[in-house]
Formats: structure tokens, C-alpha cells, sequence
């Protein structure tokens, strides 16, 4: 089957918060190179947000992140859900989903991000329900790399089973690297290294995000703080690697005026100036 083309994003994005509509709506798009959002949190949503939401995606190339798809539940897969989003994404020309690999639902949903055993039969698992989503949505799906702190099982390591997973499927990677940073902390691996061992060549984009520090050797990925050197030197790594790739600054909370955020953005611009010989489309 042929998937859809990627749709545009580029340069430096933000997460779409509500808080941030009428700012962005006033906003020149030269200043931030796309919007990523939900889709749980847009996919029905009508009347006056809905309208202020089409005039974005009119606007603003556009990605979307799930929270919801919840790929590697022992729970059959929601495939009504993923027809309604193929509905979403087609309305609003947006091609480009990403999805976390991990769970957030059996019987019910579970409200939080859970890791998936790393062994070989889950491999198998996620892999054939990313297939089938690819299949109803007609697009090339990412996976990200997520933050975890307590692992389920050791037959694989985490970066085995995220390429084996991101192989089988024959999927994308929605590479994040402040994730990478976190996890090195908690469990003890070299952030850079790790980096360096991912199917780069199949990176769609690019997640980068502050985080809090509960202790010298815990880390919390909250989203809601500044990012710090060492996460900028990952994202420089990333890029020397598999070159410029659109790179999204995810700030769930503690959300600053719009202002403070294209600082950032411009933090990530710099970055990818220095390595604008590498520029290269993202996948189809």
C-alpha cells in the first residue's frame, strides 16, 4: 500500500495548547514552522473552537500526537477509533501521526503512560497492530520513545525492543530526546550512545522538553520546565546523525506566554542552522 506523503512540518513546532489560540491566531507562521496536537482533544470539538482550529490548520502545517491508540495493550485494538481519526487527519490535510510506544488501556483506560514488557513477543504484539493502524489511516505512523521508570521485563533491552518494534512494524520514530536524557539518569545507560544506536534513518521528527529533577539519579518527564543544556546537546547530536529534521518543543505545563516559547524555538532554529548543510525532507 502507498501512504499518504508527509505533510509539510519543517523547522521549529509547538504543541497547540487552547491557551495559545488567539495568540497564534495573530501570530506571523514564519515564526513557528508547525502545530502539534491531540487529536483526542480536537477530533470532536465544534462551534467556535472548531472554527478557530480550521483557521489553524489553514494556516500552519500540521502533526499530530496521540494518547489514546494505546498500540501495545493486551486489549483488542479500538479500530473504530482509528477510522474515526482517519476521518479527522483527512479533513484537515494532515498526514503525519505519531503514537507512544507504550499502553494506556485494558478493560478501561488507565490515565497514564505504562511500558510495555520488553520481549520478543510483544514485539510481534505491537508490531502487527501498527500494521493494521498504518493500513486503516493509509499513512506511515512514528512511535516515540518514552519515558519509563519501572521496567516490566528484561529478555530485550529498551533499545532492542524499540528497534525491533520500529523494524517489524515497519514504522517510523518519532525521536524524543529529552526521553532519552531521563532514562539514561534512571536506568543507568549512556544517553549519547543509546542515541547513536536508533534507526536514525527513520526518524519522521523530532520531541524536545524540560523535565524536573526529584533526586541525583531520578528525573520526571513533565514537560513543564525549560530545557537544559545537556538535552540541547542531544538534539545537536540527533542532528549531526541523521540530520535536520522538523523538532517540536513540547511545554504541557507551566505554560509561559507565547513570547517565552519562540525564545526556544529560536534555541532550536540556532541548532539547526549549524548543521543546514544535512537538511533533508522528512519520510514519506
Amino acid at each position: 500500500m502507498s501512504f499518504l506523503p508527509s505533510s509539510g512540518a519543517h523547522g521549529a513546532g509547538l504543541g497547540l495548547r487552547r491557551a495559545l489560540l488567539d495568540a497564534l491566531i495573530d501570530q506571523s507562521p514564519a515564526a513557528v514552522g508547525f502545530l502539534e496536537v491531540a487529536p483526542e482533544n480536537w477530533m470532536r470539538v465544534g462551534g467556535r473552537l472548531g472554527r478557530q482550529f480550521r483557521a489553524l490548520t489553514e494556516r500552519y502545517p500540521f502533526v499530530t500526537h496521540g494518547l489514546s491508540l494505546s498500540i501495545g495493550s493486551p486489549a483488542p485494538l479500538d479500530e473504530d477509533f482509528v477510522r474515526e481519526l482517519k476521518v479527522f487527519l483527512d479533513r484537515h490535510g494532515i498526514a503525519d501521526y505519531s503514537e507512544h510506544l507504550s499502553y494506556c488501556s485494558d478493560d478501561g483506560h488507565l490515565y497514564d503512560l505504562m511500558p510495555i514488557p520488553f520481549t520478543a513477543a510483544a514485539v510481534e504484539h505491537v508490531a502487527a497492530r501498527v500494521r493494521r493502524v498504518q493500513d486503516i489511516l493509509e499513512r506511515r505512523i512514528a512511535l516515540e520513545n518514552v519515558s519509563y521508570y519501572a521496567p516490566l521485563a528484561s529478555e530485550l533491552s529498551e533499545l532492542e525492543f524499540i528497534n525491533a518494534v520500529i523494524a517489524e512494524a515497519d514504522c517510523d520514530l518519532l525521536l524524543d530526546v529529552n526521553n532519552i536524557y531521563v532514562n539514561g539518569i534512571n536506568h543507568r545507560y549512556d544517553a549519547a550512545a543509546f542515541l547513536d544506536a536508533l534507526p536514525l534513518d527513520r526518524v519522521r521528527y523530532v520531541h524536545v522538553a524540560g523535565h524536573y529533577v526529584e533526586a541525583e539519579d531520578l528525573r520526571v518527564d513533565t514537560h513543564g520546565a525549560d530545557v537544559i543544556d545537556p538535552v540541547w546537546a542531544l538534539l545537536d547530536r540527533a542532528y549531526a546523525r541523521c540530520g535536520v529534521v522538523p523538532t517540536l518543543l513540547e511545554r504541557d505545563f507551566n505554560v509561559p506566554p507565547l513570547a517565552d516559547l519562540l525564545r526556544e524555538l529560536e534555541q532550536i532554529r540556532s541548532i539547526q542552522a549549524r548543521h543546514a548543510p544535512t537538511v533533508h525532507a522528512t519520510h514519506a
